[in-house]
């Protein structure tokens, strides 16, 4: 995520690392056989709780899938709820002293202490989500979540009867710009009277503030919600509501039976696995990985069944051309939300995108200062 602003401080508990590290989840190794090498030590650093059923529990899945399918090769730990700043360097600093061979910080806040950390521990391996800062050991990965959004915008451009969708939002970074702009381009594909209005939370996780906005959105007629957020508070105001939602990061249904239209969730277990597999082969490379919907990366998961058949067929069709390399959500001419050209034609190039800092045509409201 960016650059600019000032990130979350969600709290890390006041436990030490040697006993917030021990998750309880995680499998212990099996006592190596006489002269077999022990297995290796995989970290995590997460900002919100394992339990927040959206980012973190995401990538705490592929901490699971990395650990089953590396049964004996590597043992896993992980401490959640770290603050984004000083207290980040700290944890991922006493993790690699601790002994982990390969450590994944997984939120944006972690880019820079991510680095600082590295320089000192040249012999570890380390992997930063959603960051674009290298170094000889610290690589990156990250996913198109733009590409979900856009197919999930596409469902709620047609579901809308009040033509007011509303977006809960942490940041305005980059790859939450994405997103926004993305989903409101697939809305107005089906709907071009649909617009979209945006509440800024200024946190990752914070379901009462989630939950306002959300409320907040509700009443200025927003008949649709969505989230760039890490709580299921917004999908369970629209079930309160009666209202519709596309949920973020993980099928959050049970939380939003009705009110659930489909979810964009990201998965990282295959990327873990790979990237555990290379350091353990002594391959492992400095590398930025930004995969999408053809890496498997994103998905849409939990669709309602009343959602129309020719919706889903349109959306279906939509997603086959984005992984053919057919259609970019992002293709010219693009229009920022006072009429200027921001891109004018052919699909937005990587770069570009990763720079991005405007709201689209759609979207109501500026960008916080």
């Amino acid at each position: 995520m960016n650059k600019t602003i000032r990130l979350l401080a969600a709290a890390l508990g006041a436990a030490s690392f040697s006993v917030a590290a021990q998750s309880p989840t995680s499998a212990p190794a099996a006592a190596p056989a006489a002269g077999a090498k022990p297995p290796m030590t995989v970290g995590f650093v997460y900002v919100s709780p394992v339990s927040d059923a959206g980012w973190t529990s995401q990538h705490n899945r592929g901490r699971l899938q990395m650990e089953q399918a590396l049964k004996g090769q590597v043992t896993t730990r992980f401490v959640e709820k770290v603050t984004e700043g000083a207290d980040a360097e700290r944890v991922i600093r006493e993790m690699a002293s601790s002994g982990a061979g390969l450590i994944f910080t997984t939120s944006f806040g972690f880019m820079d202490p991510t680095i600082r950390v590295a320089q000192q521990f040249p012999n570890v391996r380390f992997v930063h989500a959603t960051g674009f800062k290298t170094a000889p050991n610290v690589a990156t990965v990250n996913a198109r979540f733009y590409e979900g959004r856009y197919l999930a915008g596409m469902a709620a451009g047609r579901t809308t009867k009040s033509n007011v969708i509303g977006y809960v939002a942490a940041f305005p970074i980059p790859e939450v710009l994405q997103g926004i702009n993305a989903f409101t381009r697939g809305a107005r594909e089906v709907n071009p009277k649909a617009e979209v209005r945006v509440v800024w939370t200024a946190s990752w996780f914070d379901p009462p503030k989630e939950r306002d906005a959300a409320t907040t959105l509700a009443n200025q007629k927003a008949d649709v919600l969505t989230h760039h957020t890490d709580s299921t508070a917004v999908v369970a105001v629209a079930e309160e509501r009666g209202i519709r939602a596309v949920a973020y990061h993980s099928d959050m249904s049970k939380f939003g039976p009705k009110a659930q239209i489909v979810a964009v969730t990201h998965h990282w277990g295959d990327y873990y696995t790979q990237a555990a597999r290379e350091v353990l082969a002594g391959t492992w490379k400095t590398s930025q990985t930004w995969g999408g919907i053809k890496a498997g990366m994103i998905k849409l998961d939990g669709w309602n069944a009343n959602v129309p058949a020719d919706l889903r067929k349109a959306i279906d069709t939509r997603q086959a051309d984005i992984v053919a390399g057919k259609f970019h959500p992002f293709t010219g001419p693009v229009k920022d939300n006072t009429g200027k050209v921001v891109w004018e034609k052919g699909a937005m190039d990587d770069a570009s995108m990763g720079k991005m800092n405007y709201l689209v045509e759609g979207v109501v409201g500026n960008l916080p200062k």
